[in-house]
């Protein structure tokens, strides 16, 4: 959690090593092929022309490599998956054609198939409807019942305290890291309140120092 521009989004783009780091180190104990990475919306190009189901297939690649195809058994996966986060019958569809909550719908059934150990999510409700944010929260309840990792970037307090038992504050530096309901105490919601504005070059460009 943190203020625009407080280098959360940096943060995970340096656990993927998609930014140079300028100091510090990056250990991951997971393989890289067990990583889901949804990035923003902004970030996603919605003209690209394919299908709701190929969209969804595109989570096998990590397993499948350049050369691998997808199998019967993978495509029903993916249908399954669409189910799972009420998009039954849209398999068709393009995505150019979606609304931006059934378009996170689908990033999310494209996280279910790719079965991560690791799941980083970057403001995964920014634009969704209460209902879409809703269903996706309950995904990932589902997600830490199965003992897998969730790391994600939010803006809502409330939603922190009630899904993430962790949590880390950052204010173009680490205010604090730990238990949700002591992160986000007075205490250190003021202190990030008053760090200072200007720019933390170190920060901006992926000076960070985490082991996960």
């Amino acid at each position: 959690m943190g203020p625009n521009g407080a280098g959360k989004s940096t943060l995970l783009k340096a656990l993927l090593g998609l930014v140079p780091i300028d100091s510090g180190h990056v250990e991951m104990h997971v393989a890289r092929k067990l990583i889901a990475y949804l990035p923003q919306q902004a970030e996603i190009d919605r003209n690209f022309p394919i299908a709701v189901l190929d969209c969804v297939c595109l989570g096998y690649w990590p397993r499948l490599g350049s050369f691998g195809s997808v199998t019967s058994a993978m495509i029903e996966g993916a249908r399954e998956a669409l189910r799972a986060v009420g998009l039954h019958g849209f398999e068709r569809r393009s995505i150019a054609t979606l609304s931006a909550g059934q378009m996170q719908r689908v990033l999310f059934a494209r996280i279910v198939v790719q079965d991560a150990d690791l799941i980083l999510l970057d403001e995964p409700f920014n634009a969704v409807d209460a209902r879409t944010t809703e269903d996706l929260l309950m995904l990932i309840r589902e997600w830490h019942a199965q003992q897998r990792t969730v790391i994600a970037v939010l803006h809502d307090h409330e939603q922190v305290r009630r899904h993430f038992p962790q949590a880390v504050m950052l204010a173009r530096q680490l205010v604090a890291w730990g238990d949700t309901g002591q992160v986000l105490g007075e205490v250190n919601l003021q202190r990030a309140r008053h760090m200072p504005d200007e720019a933390d070059t170190n920060i901006e460009h992926g000076a960070v120092e985490v082991a996960a």
